[in-house]
């Protein structure tokens, strides 16, 4: 009787836990519908081992670093043309990926197991790094995509990058950096949302989870703050996409397992994240992964202001 009662509770939060998406952030959206994308290159795909063909563009430049940019939660390869582009201008050859469920890789939102994402950048980096034998390579994430270069740092791919850039890196919901009261700088009554939390199906699902049950890990528990009607933006994420989009779910022993230079850029005025917070975080246990703030700056700004490109830029020439 108590298992039927327990298991109904669950069928209840993940069948009525659903969340209301938001309604499309400005401050998120439109600077990116304001991205210039003259010279944009055409997708080229590279096969992951699971025989699925995953998008990334190249921005081909010199050798002597090649950059692997991440782009954040919802975006995709060609969200990240403004900085990409740079990069390419200042010399780096860049290949930016459309992280599987993301922009050219159908179905959106969603991934097979936890960790899938891993594996496509180890199937990348096995697929690139023998067309650059003696290039060094560098990891850069923006928000999610910067907690997911920690995690990568942290894994067992750490080796194959010689330094890291995170630009103001998402780490948990619950991380002292993060703001508790949604973006900053909106009125009370323009208060709006990035992303829409399911905590009912995330609370069902992390109790299945614990008895080892994983066939509901595909319902969507995470809902965006985008358009619904860009074909390259993606909207919601799956649990599995969400627990493997993001540091480990420890993401302090991440920081302290990183071997390789690192460094994390945020800007002053970033609307999600707590700036000030960035530097405790990193500082309690590594004093080695300095953490730069940029006057001025707010979230987006990261990769598609001029001044945070230039920092980008500075930290990869060192």
């Amino acid at each position: 009787m108590v298992i039927l009662v327990i298991g109904g509770g669950i069928a209840y939060l993940l069948i009525f836990g659903a969340a209301t998406p938001p309604k499309p952030l400005a401050s998120v959206v439109q600077p990116f519908d304001s991205i210039d994308f003259a010279g944009l290159p055409t997708l080229e795909h590279y096969l992951a081992r699971d025989g699925a063909s995953l998008s990334y563009r190249t921005y081909a430049a010199g050798e002597r670093l090649m950059v692997l940019l991440i782009h954040g939660s919802a975006g995709s390869s060609s969200s990240m043309h403004t900085m990409a582009k740079a990069l390419q201008e200042a010399g780096f050859t860049v290949y930016v990926p459309d992280l599987r469920g993301h922009g050219d890789n159908q179905p959106h939102g969603d991934v097979a197991y936890t960790g899938q994402l891993d594996d496509d950048v180890a199937d990348f980096v096995n697929a690139m790094h023998p067309h650059h034998p003696n290039a060094k390579w560098a990891l850069v994430g923006f928000s999610s995509g910067g907690g997911f270069a920690l995690r990568i740092a942290a894994g067992p791919l750490g080796q194959s990058f010689e330094r890291y850039l995170l630009l103001a890196p998402f780490l948990r919901y619950d991380a002292p950096t993060e703001r508790e009261d949604g973006p900053a700088g909106q009125a009370p009554e323009e208060k709006q949302v990035w992303a829409a939390p399911a905590v009912q199906r995330m609370i069902g699902l992390g109790m299945l989870n614990s008895a080892g049950i994983h066939a509901f890990d595909w319902l969507p528990v995470i809902y965006f703050a985008v358009p619904p009607d860009k074909a390259f933006v993606t909207s919601s994420y799956s649990w599995r996409m969400l627990l493997n989009f993001q540091p480990d779910e420890d993401y302090a022993a991440d920081i302290r397992a990183v071997s390789k230079p690192m460094q994390v850029l945020v800007g002053e005025k970033d609307e999600f994240f707590l700036p000030d917070k960035f530097a405790s975080v990193f500082d309690a246990d590594r004093k080695d992964l300095p953490v730069t703030i940029l006057p001025g700056l707010g979230h987006v700004d990261l990769v598609t202001n001029p001044v945070a490109i230039r920092a980008v830029v500075t930290a990869l020439n060192q």
